[in-house]
């Protein structure tokens, strides 16, 4: 059974950086397009950005310039490269794997995706 395990959350200043990544199993990761969906407290889920199984990148207008997704197909890992971080990033970050079907699917239910990860926590603060 196909699994995703986030990890690399935790607590930074404004302006920070920080690293998440994927870690997937059971499943063939590359033909998966893979996505990173956020949620905030009391708030919709928000789709983050995606990496497709090409290694073509899409992101939000509000982390556009600031994060960056990559993936290595060997290792079956995707990373989410989040700099000049600020206090409305806080939130739970989800991983998500959804077969390619030749468009990526830019949103934040999670029933558009195949594979689902736990989440890791990200706290913006001062």
């Amino acid at each position: 059974e196909g699994q995703l395990v986030e990890s690399g959350g935790g607590a930074v200043q404004p302006g920070g950086s920080l690293r998440l990544s994927c870690e997937a199993s059971g499943f063939p990761f590359e033909k998966h397009d893979m996505t990173w969906v956020r949620q905030a407290p009391g708030k919709e889920p928000e789709w983050v950005g995606a990496i497709d199984r090409d290694f073509e990148e899409y992101y939000s207008e509000s982390v556009k310039g600031r994060f960056t997704i990559s993936r290595d197909n060997a290792k079956k890992m995707v990373y989410l490269e989040m700099s000049s971080l600020k206090p409305e990033d806080t939130a739970v970050y989800y991983c998500a794997g959804r077969l390619h079907i030749g468009t990526v699917v830019a949103g934040g239910n999670r029933a558009y995706y195949h594979y689902w990860g736990q989440g890791t926590q990200v706290t913006v603060s001062s």
